[in-house]
């Protein structure tokens, strides 16, 4: 049984016959105790605190019967582990997509950033996305800085908590449907094709951070805790 935040997926799971439901992973609708293994694969390092982060593993663990295992990956901070590069990095240089990547970074952002799909974005429209996640999420409270980095596709990560563009292109729309246009930056009358551009929030785990966190729960127990092409991964088991 399969569940996801997104309908969209598990209307694709369903068209494939596949069980799976909509649900929050913080508050999966399964009684407790009645799975023999739960798997987490790129899940838990979408959420924002540390205590969203413990409580879904807390979650996960609710689940399991006693001896019952759980495997969990997130992506790694260290995309160099033990002078190896992750698959990630990698595929930078075989990409087929020869053109320039566009810097989008401002002095507020010194890590800037294109995401998982190779295309281009406007400066403008980023800071425009990034200035409206400020707003929203800082309100009147004085605040140092809550302006997160912008991600630079298939690059080292310079910090643990940033936003990876994702790119819907336009190639993939319909011929029928319009293009999304903006002017030029600089003040050009000539208009320009983009794709729809999207930020995703990631939390990438440094080297023995997951483990600890699920150390820190008394229900488990660590049996193995692993990096595996730029994730840190673990199995714990249910006590």
């Amino acid at each position: 049984v399969g569940c996801d935040r997104s309908k969209n997926l598990v209307d694709i799971c369903g068209e494939k016959h596949f069980q799976a439901f909509v649900c929050d992973a913080l508050s999966v609708p399964i009684r407790s105790g009645s799975c023999d293994a739960c798997i987490s694969i790129a899940v838990i390092h979408h959420f924002s605190t540390a205590e969203r982060r413990l409580a879904t593993i807390r979650e996960l663990a609710r689940l399991l019967r006693p001896g019952g295992t759980a495997l969990i990956y997130v992506w790694a901070m260290e995309q160099e582990y033990k002078n190896q590069r992750s698959k990630y990095l990698k595929e930078k240089n075989g990409s087929k997509n020869k053109d320039k990547e566009m810097n989008t970074g401002t002095a507020q952002r010194p890590f800037s950033d294109q995401g998982p799909h190779n295309s281009s974005q406007d400066s403008t429209w980023s800071d425009q996305l990034l200035n409206d996640l400020k707003n929203e999420s800082c309100g009147a409270k004085p605040v140092a800085d809550c302006t997160l980095p912008v991600h630079t596709n298939r690059t080292s990560f310079h910090s643990q908590d940033l936003l990876v563009p994702w790119h819907l292109k336009s190639g993939a729309k319909k011929k029928e449907e319009s293009v999304d246009r903006m002017l030029v930056p600089g003040g050009s009358k000539e208009l320009q094709e983009l794709s729809s551009v999207f930020h995703r929030y990631y939390h990438v785990f440094s080297e023995g951070e997951l483990e600890a966190v699920c150390r820190s729960l008394d229900c488990v127990r660590v049996q193995k805790s692993y990096y595996d092409q730029g994730n840190w991964c673990v199995i714990l088991e249910k006590l």
